[in-house]
């Protein structure tokens, strides 16, 4: 009872903020809780669902370059620039406090809790995008090892 209240706020909290990737990504959790052997498919998604996420994504992102709307000039001339530059350190930062996520979530899963709550305030209330949990966590580790704490 207590997945469905979380569920039904979560929803309400996407409603009113008028975010539709939440509102579905509620409804098709719902839909698959109704389902016989939803652990299952909760295990699956779980275990891949952020793996098909960055898949997704990654195909977008070459989408342009498949389109011939990003060249081999363009990459070029960004690398002449310091944006461009920029873009490929925080690149490579993402990446590496990424790696650092994974292993967070996996060590410390009271941090789930924490990043889901977070994630909804900023999607629901800042208008953000619910594509970082895992960046999110990786900057968690980073501040809480700066900081010397823990969860225990």
């Amino acid at each position: 009872m207590e997945a469905w209240l979380f569920l039904f706020l979560v929803f309400l909290a996407a409603f009113f903020g008028k975010n539709n990737s939440l509102i579905i990504a509620c409804i098709v959790v719902a839909v698959i809780k109704l389902l016989p052997f939803a652990d299952k498919w909760f295990s699956v998604l779980q275990a891949k669902g952020i793996n098909w996420g960055v898949t997704i994504i990654s195909i977008a992102i070459l989408v342009p370059i498949a389109t011939g709307k990003i060249t081999l000039q363009d990459m070029f001339k960004a690398f002449r620039t310091p944006a461009g530059w920029i873009a490929v350190a925080c690149g490579i930062l993402v990446a590496v406090l990424s790696r650092y996520g994974i292993s967070q979530l996996a060590a410390v899963p009271q941090v789930t809790v924490m990043l889901v709550i977070g994630t909804i305030l900023g999607v629901v209330f800042l208008k953000g995008v619910a594509a970082g949990p895992v960046i999110a966590s990786g900057m968690a580790y980073v501040i809480i090892s700066l900081l010397g704490l823990s969860f225990k």
